[in-house]
C-alpha cells in the first residue's frame, strides 16, 4: 500500500473510538484529513468537533460537521490526531503542520488521545524528525542559542521566503540533531524557557492508543 492508503485505513479505523452523541477532538495534518473524510459518514451521530487548526476547521465545516470553540466545551471524550514521530511509550513529536500549540490545548482537554499514523512514524527514540517549537518572535534568537547549547540545530521555519506565522501569530523553530531520551523531562525544561509558546514534544499529554497503518493492516498499540 502507498503511504496515502495507509493513512486512509487508520483514518477509518479511528471511527471505532468515536462515541455517538459526543463532541470529537480533531487534529491537523494529512492523516487527520483522511479521518475527517471518514468522520463525515457519522456527522449525524455526533454533536460536532473541536478543531486544532483553522485548516481542519474549514475541512470539518465543508463536510457539514459543526465546530465548537474549546471554551464552549467542558471535556472532550476523545482526541484524534496524527504524529510526526511516536515512540514505544506513546510519546510523540508533533507540529509539522505548525498547529502544535492548539493541538496540545485540545489534547489537554480530552480524556483520550488516539494517535493515527503510518508505520514510518514509529521510532525507538524521538528526535530524527526536526522538533517544532512555537516561539514569540522577539525571543527566537535567544531560544535558538539555547538549543545550540544542547547540541541542536534550530532553523526558523519559512513560507514563501518569510517567517511562517502560526494561527496564533507566532513563529516556528525546527530543531534538528536532537536525541530526546527523556521526553517528559525535555518537554518540561523547554516549556519553561521565556518566549517558548509550546514545544512539539507530547509527553505529558501522550497518546493513549496508536492506530498504526502497516502493510498487514492496522496495528493497535496501547500505552499505560
Amino acid at each position: 500500500m502507498t503511504q496515502d492508503e495507509l493513512k486512509a485505513i487508520v483514518g477509518r479505523a479511528a471511527l471505532d473510538y468515536v462515541t455517538p452523541g459526543e463532541i470529537v477532538g480533531v487534529g491537523t495534518g494529512s492523516t487527520v484529513n483522511k479521518f475527517i473524510e471518514a468522520l463525515a459518514t457519522l456527522k449525524d451521530q455526533i454533536i460536532g468537533a473541536v478543531s486544532s487548526s483553522e485548516a481542519s476547521t474549514a475541512r470539518l465545516k465543508a463536510v457539514g460537521i459543526p465546530v465548537f470553540d474549546c471554551n464552549e466545551v467542558e471535556e472532550i471524550a476523545v482526541y484524534i490526531d496524527g504524529a510526526d514521530e511516536i515512540d514505544p511509550a506513546g510519546y510523540m513529536i508533533k507540529g509539522g503542520g505548525a498547529a502544535l500549540t492548539r493541538e496540545k490545548i485540545v489534547a489537554a482537554q480530552s480524556k483520550r488521545f488516539i494517535c493515527i499514523a503510518d508505520q514510518s512514524k514509529l521510532v525507538h527514540t524521538l528526535g530524527a524528525f526536526p522538533l517544532p517549537v512555537e516561539v514569540i518572535p522577539m525571543a527566537s534568537h535567544r531560544i535558538m542559542r539555547q538549543f545550540f547549547a544542547l547540541g541542536g540545530k534550530p532553523v526558523l521555519r519559512l513560507k514563501d521566503g518569510k517567517p511562517l506565522v502560526t494561527d496564533n501569530g507566532q513563529h516556528i523553530l525546527d530543531v534538528q540533531g536532537l536525541r530526546i531520551s527523556d521526553p517528559l523531562g525535555f518537554e518540561a525544561m523547554v516549556s519553561l524557557w521565556p518566549g517558548v509558546v509550546e514545544v512539539g514534544v507530547f509527553a505529558h499529554h501522550k497518546a493513549s492508543v496508536c492506530l498504526l497503518g502497516t502493510e498487514q493492516g492496522v496495528k493497535t498499540l496501547k500505552f499505560d
